[in-house]
């Protein structure tokens, strides 16, 4: 078998794992949904729990299948650390352009990341940027723009402080996309990866929730609201579900993805996941798709289609750098 055609076996790979990844992680806006409309739960003490969840679980199934994988180099600690913030820090700005933009112009904005990730991962890791990766991100932002809605001039009545947080949020999406770039290059186990990243974010989110409590929108106003559920076992379910289901899975497959692909490509595969929410809404919440969704939705699957058939084997392109 030539080195040629094992590098193409492992982008394929790498674009299998990638809309795994984005199927998967487009069900977290059903459970998210249900948590804020039910039990009208803060966003950032959500997520304070939900990063948790996810690190206790796969502190439990690490710990029984693989216990020595969990011993990392003190090296490594300190990148764990600012890759934790770096997370931490994108659901605090995604949680704030919510807020400040509302849906359509928050999600259009966050997968401005796209394009961040292009460019920033040409910059500092060395990744290829041609014109058919330049062409797929320009078709994948044109159909978020559509999917979401955000082409109506009403959804844009916004202040300059919320397009500029939700355009940050994009560029923290960016560099969490960055820094499982790096983690792979490094060699670090991806599941390991997303164990010690989602351990230190949840420290940081509970740092913002008691520190910026009642004045950063979506924190815990006081410490006892963060038990916001208390005995709503059910709320405290569907929590856990999110956190061990969706979550484990779509961010561990998207760093897995890392490890094939570049940044760059992977981000740009993931940015398929609002054509999956819109899908998913429809068959189970009903929710009815326009033909302007359906038209971004082409365009979104049509740029990573462009861009896998005519952009060079990424494998082929030359190592990354390490940040």
């Amino acid at each position: 078998m030539t080195p040629d055609h094992i590098g193409k076996q492992r982008t394929t790979r790498g674009y299998l794992i990638a809309f795994a990844a984005a199927v998967i992680l487009s069900t977290t806006a059903i459970f998210i949904s249900h948590l804020s409309t039910r039990y009208h739960l803060p966003a950032l003490v959500l997520a304070f729990w939900r990063d948790s969840f996810v690190a206790v679980t796969l502190l439990l199934v690490l710990g029984i299948m693989k216990p020595a994988g969990l011993h990392v180099q003190k090296r490594d600690l300190l990148y764990f650390v600012i890759y934790g913030l770096v997370l931490a820090i994108f659901n605090s700005l995604w949680t704030n352009s919510v807020v400040l933009n509302g849906a359509a112009v928050s999600t259009v904005l966050v997968y401005s990341s796209a394009a961040f990730t292009a460019l920033l991962g040409w910059w500092l890791l060395k990744e290829k940027l041609g014109w058919i990766k330049i062409l797929a991100v320009a078709m994948s932002l044109g159909g978020c723009v559509l999917v979401a809605g955000a082409y109506n001039a009403s959804a844009w009545q916004s202040n300059l402080l919320g397009i500029f947080t939700g355009v940050i949020s994009g560029l923290a999406y960016a560099a969490y996309s960055l820094m499982g770039r790096t983690a792979a290059n490094r060699g670090l186990n991806a599941w390991v990866t997303i164990l010690y990243t989602f351990s230190f974010a949840a420290c940081f989110l509970l740092f913002f929730n008691l520190i910026f409590g009642g004045k950063l929108p979506g924190t815990a106003a006081q410490p006892a609201d963060l038990f916001w559920l208390r005995n709503a076992w059910a709320g405290w379910g569907v929590l856990i579900m999110l956190a061990a289901g969706p979550t484990v899975a779509g961010f561990g497959l998207y760093n897995v993805s890392l490890g094939y692909l570049p940044s760059s490509v992977a981000n740009l595969i993931v940015s398929t996941e609002p054509v999956f929410t819109a899908v998913i809404a429809f068959l189970l919440l009903g929710e009815q798709m326009t033909f302007i969704q359906i038209v971004g939705s082409l365009f979104v699957l049509g740029g990573v289609g462009i861009m896998r058939i005519f952009e060079r084997d990424p494998q082929l392109e030359s190592e990354p750098a390490a940040l």
